[in-house]
């Protein structure tokens, strides 16, 4: 079978196991579903529908945590043991699925969401926070609809390696959408934010129990074996 690929380490190559895909191992407790919103306004639109979009999560049966951004530092300007970096990370690594909603603000999210997501490591010594978890993007506009928030979220969703799910939100002009209390109002926008809270709480139940088998990579466990065998042979030499 790989007479044809002389380039393949066999160590390294395993097949896709699909009875490690129709079975994982069985988990009681509900969806963990962390919220992070992109402005820190007294009145912020994204952080109502972050609120709204929990409210709905916890009727779909999933348990939702929002981070509040608030003094959160600015990437590299403080250790990594400030106390908010330490909170975002630790909801980060208890999370197994993630909504993340921007303002759009200049044709892109705000430079406060983008913190938060830069505070979240890719890799942490062996392990990878975000790798395997579901998330959901979603964005508020002052103006006419757009989408350059949820793309470039997306991006950032890939790059952390997090299993994105099709469906996404965007609210136009957001200030007509809430009531004073915050709360939104009925309308498609509304409609919409109930499909992706839906969606997200089934693709989080769907892959939960067998995202690392999702995840395991060819080239991972090439470059995981190559650094064994280096550590072996240096002890070896001592």
């Amino acid at each position: 079978m790989l007479a044809d690929l002389p380039n393949i380490d066999p160590a390294a190559l395993r097949l896709p196991d699909a009875t490690l895909l129709q079975r994982g191992p069985a988990i009681e407790h509900r969806p963990r579903i962390l919220l992070l919103y992109g402005s820190l306004r007294e009145r912020s639109f994204s952080r109502f529908a972050v609120e709204e979009t929990a409210r709905l999560l916890n009727a779909f049966g999933a348990e939702p945590r929002i981070f509040n951004p608030t003094g959160l530092p600015l990437p590299d300007d403080a250790p990594a043991t400030h106390p908010k970096v330490e909170e975002l990370r630790e909801s980060s690594a208890w999370s197994e699925g993630q909504v993340w909603c921007s303002p759009e603000r200049h044709g892109a999210m705000t430079g406060i969401m983008k913190a938060q997501i830069d505070w979240i490591p890719l890799a942490l010594g062996a392990v990878r926070p975000t790798q395997g978890k579901t998330l959901a993007v979603m964005q508020v506009s002052g103006g006419s609809q757009s989408f350059n928030a949820v793309n470039q979220l997306r991006v950032l969703g890939r790059w952390m390696r997090m299993i994105t799910i099709p469906n996404q939100s965007s609210v136009a002009k957001a200030y007509e959408q809430f009531d004073e209390a915050g709360r939104m109002k009925p309308s498609p926008y509304y409609d919409r934010i109930v499909d992706v809270a839906e969606e997200l709480v089934k693709f989080t139940l769907l892959t939960r129990g067998i995202s690392a088998h999702l995840t395991d990579r060819y080239s991972e466990r090439k470059e995981a074996a190559i650094e064994v065998s280096r550590r072996l042979n240096l002890e070896k030499a001592v």
